[in-house]
């Protein structure tokens, strides 16, 4: 059994719904949801032209292997209709893997622990909400830890 934390986000449409529905799907085709954090709007990062983003930490207890898991939420995005486009664009649903286990993965379909989470506060202040003393496998540091030292200037804020 591994344990995944995952950050779920979408800017575009009924935001909220599709976070929900996002984990219906994480809940029927991966595993079982232990928990998940509260919603978080955030201004665009990166591409900034585009409406804010909703985003949602989930802890996922999953049979699936990393890579069988990262192909399984490929899918869920198809499913919800999110069409890849350009890198950092506006988006339906986008669902990550931020962290399995302490497992340090490198391959061309997946890197854990996410490459960007310490620098995006989006993702850490959700997940530090669930998993506040999770240590990142990297880092060697806390989410809590790293969230403090996030220089990441997104004002993100409960919703």
């Amino acid at each position: 059994m591994n344990t995944a934390y995952l950050l779920t986000g979408g800017n575009m449409g009924d935001r909220a719904f599709h976070l929900q529905q996002a984990e219906q799907y994480i809940q029927q085709y991966c595993g079982e949801i232990v928990c998940s954090s509260s919603i978080y709007e955030t201004a665009a990062w990166g591409l900034t032209d585009q409406p804010s983003f909703y985003n949602q930490a989930i802890k996922l207890q999953t049979l699936l292997s990393p890579d069988q898991l990262m192909r399984k939420l490929l899918e869920i995005e198809l499913e919800m209709g999110r069409i890849r486009i350009q890198k950092m664009g506006p988006r339906i649903i986008d669902l990550d893997i931020l962290l399995i286990d302490d497992l340090i993965i490198e391959t061309n379909l997946l890197s854990v622990p996410h490459p960007a989470l310490p620098d995006r506060r989006f993702a850490l202040m959700p997940l530090a909400e669930i998993a506040p003393q999770l240590i990142h496998p990297i880092e060697g540091k806390t989410i809590s830890a790293l969230l403090d030292a996030c220089k990441d200037p997104l004002n993100v804020q409960k919703k």
